[in-house]
This record gives structure tokens, sequence and C-alpha cells, in this order.
């Protein structure tokens, strides 16, 4: 039997929906665990400082081997406390002492980590032709990507002084404009027939049955918005301006360079992607949307109609239940041993599932750390979409899962280029599985159709809100940007994308101020479309029948970070440095438009 923690004493909504338990991280913020840990950090980083500062360039093979599992160590320490208190703070950040607690955490992890930002500078400085050496040690082959990619940064990495001062001064510069972003988000009230609703509740009503309902929520969410736009447009100019400060002390090319570094993919790459799908606009949204307006008896969509559900579709809602059986039986049929660890997230209580005041919206996987497990954050309300969101968060924690038992802590981390694929292939799994088994062809048009939507939102929405951070930063390296100026930026991809068969009202002007990956991970949303793709492609090749598709796939997940996206999709002769591969993951989408055309 799970033990309950504090935080996981609270009602579960209609007694069905589950809260996680974070006791297998820690207790309370009071445990002295806790405390415990940040003295052994304390302890362990100074020792390391005391023992390699100035002498890592000097070291055989061998004992650099030593330094990185004792510094890989100490920071699965770290990542454990800051894991525990965003957490935390996830599920209710108006809960004032949850918000110190991390705070007081981020203080503390960014202190002692400056201490050891000696490492990887000093690891820099070592020839190539001496790392080439060092890789012939069968021991030092277990980190070679690891060391690789923090070596990719070597041209753009600062001397230690100043490198320890933008760190520390993170917590009062860009993680401080963040901080004001996500308390502001959870503060704001939606105004709704007599009641005032969150967030993720008011966005919600944005896929209601209901037109009047859908357009009093959109009215809501861009009059709220508004009235706080020169907040929103304060906080982007400010971390785009920090971004841009950073990125030319760095020497970076781009606005993107540091995204594409991170991800471990080149910037043509991402380039030769995010072209290809705006090339494709008319082709898929323009042409989808136009169909969908149909639908309606429509020659145009309101922006609130664009998520709506379809005139054909059913009023069908999931329990917890049954959407718990829909998404595990499709893990299962896929491999039986990943429907096993997908069981493991719902028997021990590691999901958060209901809408609560101050909890974040939308959803994460949260790897945490290889000694404890993935926690998944969703807002379950009973649709469709939620079912894929499930399915899509729980292939996030399989991937997790895996790579971190068999990589451990610094090799389970996987770059955006593939952190998105089991995700979306369990999406794609759990779809595939309803509409086998759905027998109605109305409910399968809609099933088809639904994919399609999202599939959209994946691919064309992302690649869109990649193009806005684009030219806002772009123009932000010239000149702050009025709120004006910003606004008419969002309209304007959001036409070129969504085509003309959507019509947007003044206040859709302000929808960009709500979503977090622009001040959170600036440009991080290339991912989904870039996994989106790609899954496309890899279950092309799983339904042409490849030997051993399921042992190989699981071989990728369980791989984390410790090859190279090529290589690992090597296996599957699939180069998504190829400039054919995008229009092919593009044409799956086409094909299935071209399907609903038919039906």
């Amino acid at each position: 039997m799970v033990k309950k923690n504090k935080q996981s004493n609270q009602k579960v909504l209609n007694n069905t929906l589950p809260i996680w338990n974070l006791g297998d991280l820690y207790s309370s913020i009071n445990s002295r665990k806790i405390l415990k840990d940040l003295n052994l950090i304390e302890k362990l980083s100074k020792s390391f400082s005391k023992k390699y500062e100035g002498k890592v360039i000097k070291l055989s093979a061998i004992k650099l081997l030593k330094a990185i599992e004792e510094i890989e160590k100490i920071d699965e320490i770290m990542d454990k406390i800051l894991s525990y208190a965003h957490l935390l703070v996830s599920e209710n950040i108006e809960n004032e002492k949850n918000k110190i607690f991390f705070q007081q955490m981020q203080e503390k992890i960014t202190k002692f980590s400056s201490m050891l930002i000696f490492f990887t500078l000093e690891l820099n400085q070592i020839s190539d032709k001496k790392i080439k050496i060092f890789f012939k040690e069968k021991k030092l082959i277990k980190y070679k990507n690891w060391i690789i990619n923090r070596r990719s940064f070597k041209p753009y990495q600062l001397d230690k002084k100043l490198e320890k001062l933008l760190q520390d001064k993170s917590l009062t510069s860009s993680s401080a404009w963040i901080r004001l972003f996500d308390d502001t988000i959870a503060a704001l009230r939606f105004p709704f027939k007599n009641k005032l609703l969150s967030s993720a509740e008011i966005l919600n009503l944005l896929s209601d049955n209901k037109t009047s309902t859908r357009k009093t929520a959109a009215k809501s969410v861009g009059k709220t918005l508004g009235k706080n736009i020169n907040l929103f447009a304060t906080i982007t100019n400010t971390l785009a301006k920090d971004k841009s400060i950073n990125d030319e002390w760095r020497k970076l090319p781009n606005p993107v360079s540091a995204r594409n570094l991170s991800n471990v993919v080149e910037d043509k790459v991402v380039d030769a992607l995010s072209n290809t799908v705006s090339d494709s606009y008319k082709r898929l949204s323009h042409r989808y949307y136009a169909i969908k307006a149909k639908w309606f008896g429509l020659k145009k969509l309101k922006y609130w109609d664009r998520n709506a559900p379809l005139p054909f579709q059913s009023k069908k809602q999931y329990t917890w239940d049954s959407a718990r059986k829909i998404v595990t039986k499709a893990y299962t049929d896929f491999n039986p041993s990943i429907g096993k660890i997908v069981e493991i997230f719902f028997e021990k209580s590691w999901i958060h599932a209901p809408v609560m005041t101050g909890k974040s919206p939308g959803a994460f996987s949260a790897s945490t750390v290889p000694s404890v497990h993935p926690y998944i954050l969703l807002n379950f309300q009973g649709k469709s979409r939620d079912v894929a969101t499930l399915a899509h968060e729980l292939g996030h924690g399989v991937h997790q899962y895996l790579s971190a038992n068999k990589q451990g802590h610094f090799n389970s981390s996987t770059p955006l280029t593939l952190a998105e694929t089991a995700s979306v292939f369990g999406e794609m799994l759990t779809f595939k599985s309803l509409l086998k088994n759905e027998k109605n062809l109305k409910e399968k048009k809609a099933l088809l159709a639904n994919k399609v939507e999202d599939m959209l939102n994946t691919v064309v929405r992302q690649i869109a809100f990649y193009q806005f951070e684009k030219k806002v930063h772009l123009q932000r390296k010239k000149s702050e940007l009025s709120t004006e100026e910003i606004c008419s930026i969002w309209i304007q991809v959001q036409k070129e994308s969504l085509g003309p068969s959507i019509e947007f009202e003044e206040e859709y002007k302000y929808y960009w101020s709500y979503i977090p990956h622009f001040i959170h991970s600036p440009f991080y949303v290339y991912a989904y479309a870039f996994g989106d793709c790609l899954v496309n492609s890899l279950y092309g090749v799983y339904e042409e029948g490849l030997s051993n598709f399921d042992k190989k796939y699981i071989t990728l997940l369980e791989s984390g970070g410790s090859k190279d996206y090529k290589n690992l999709l090597r296996p599957f002769h699939l180069n998504p440095s190829n400039s054919d591969f995008w229009k092919k993951g593009i044409k799956v989408i086409e094909n299935f438009i071209d399907d609903l055309e038919k039906i």
C-alpha cells in the first residue's frame, strides 16, 4: 500500500480521478530528507570543486569517468529536490508555502550548481584528439554522447566568472519573469455565466457542443487577456531581450541556435521541417477548415468554432475508467511489456488528473530522476481529446521510465528531437485502436476528423507558433516591440497558417499571451511538429511490418539520450536530415483528409 503524503490527501474529484502521491520524492516540504539532501549536495559540490577545479584537462580517461560519475550523482540529487518543488507548485500555484519553497530550492540549488560550472568549461578545453583517444576506453563510452553534446556548446561558452554570473543572475532575471507569468496566469479568473473560471476550465469550453458557449468563453478569454496584455507584452519583451543578450555574448548565429544545440539537431533540419509544413498550409489546414465549414453549413468558421465538436459527432463523454481501459489496451496490444508499465502509472498513484483551483493548465509528464519515477499531470474532463492527452503523456512516461532504468541520470534525458516520439506514437496507437473497433460510420468519420484536427494542432499550429516566436525574437534584437506589434505578428501567422476559412475577431489578437511555451522554453514548440511528422513515418514502418518492430522501438526508448537521433532511427530506415523525410510525414495528414472527403 502506497503511503499518502500531505499533498495527496485531497478529496478525489467524483471519487474517480486520481491524485498523485509525491511521497516517493519527499513526504512534505518539511521533510528532514530535504535538509539532509541539501547538506549532502553542498558537501559533495565543495569536495568536487576542490578535487577537480583547474585539473580536468589533465585527467586520464578513467579519472574523467570517475569525475563524471561523481557530478552525475550530485546533479541527480539536485534534480530530485527541484522536481518535487516543481510538482508541488504545479498542483496549486496559489499555495503560498509551495511557491516560497520552490523559490528557496531554486536559489539554494543555483548556489550549489554555480560551484560546478567549471567542469563543463574545462571538459571543453580538452583537445578533440585527446577526447577521441579517451573514447577507446570502454567504460567511458557510456558517456560518449553526453560528452559530445556538452562539447557542442564549446564555441559559444564564456569564461568561468561570466558563466557563474549568468547562472546566479538568472534567479532575478529570466526565472523571475517566468515566475511572474506563471503567478499571473494562475491567478486570472475568466467571467462565464455568473462564474469565475480558471484558464483550464474556460479553455475547455472552446470545444463545447454549444456555439453560444464557445463564443461566450472565447470572448471572455480575449477580454481577460486583453486587460492584462501590457504586462504579458512586458514579460515577453524582457525575456526576449534577456535571451538576445545571452546569445550576443555567446555569439550564437540566430535566436533558435541555442535550442537546436540543446536538441542535438542541425539548424538546416529544423528549417527544412518549418518550410515543408508552411508550404503545406493550403493542402492541410486551409483545406480541412474549408471542409469543416461546409459540415456546419457555413462559408467561414469563427475562431471559436475551430475545435468545435463536429455536427455528426455524438456527445460522448469518457469516464476515467473507460479512458484508462482504452489507452492501456492500445499499448498492451502493441507490446504487453509496455502495457504493464502503463498500468503501473495508474496503480501506484503517479498521475494527477482532476481540474483544481490553482492547478497548472494543460498536461505534462515530469521525468524527475531515475531513483524515483515519472509523474503525469492532466486536466481530465472526459472529452475524446482528454483520452488522446492521456495516451500522449503516458507515452512520455513510458519513455522516461525505460530510459531512466536503462541509462541512468545523464543519459536518460532525451533531446526534443525524439522527446515527442513516444507520446505521439502512443496517441496514434490509441487512435488506430478506437478507429478499428468503431462500427458506426458517422463515429468513424468523427474519429478521423478529430485525429486530423489533433495533427493540425500538433504540426501546423506549432510551426505557426514557432514562426511567431522567430519573428518576435528577431524584431526584439532591434528594438522593443509594442503590444500592438506583437499582436499584429500573431494575427499574421494565424491567418497564414489557418487559412481563409477561419474568421478572427478583434480580441483574438491577445491569444498569444497565455501560451506557456513561449515563456518557459523558447522555440520548444517545433518539437511537437518534429515528433508528429517523425511518428507518421515511424508508424508507416510499423504498419508495413518491419521485423521485430516493437523490440526495436523499445530499444529506441531505452536508449534515452545515449545516442543521436540519426543512429536511433537507423534500425527503422528513417533519416530526418533527408529533405524528403518531412514530406512523407505531411502526406499522412493529407491522406487522412482525402479519406474524410471519400467518407
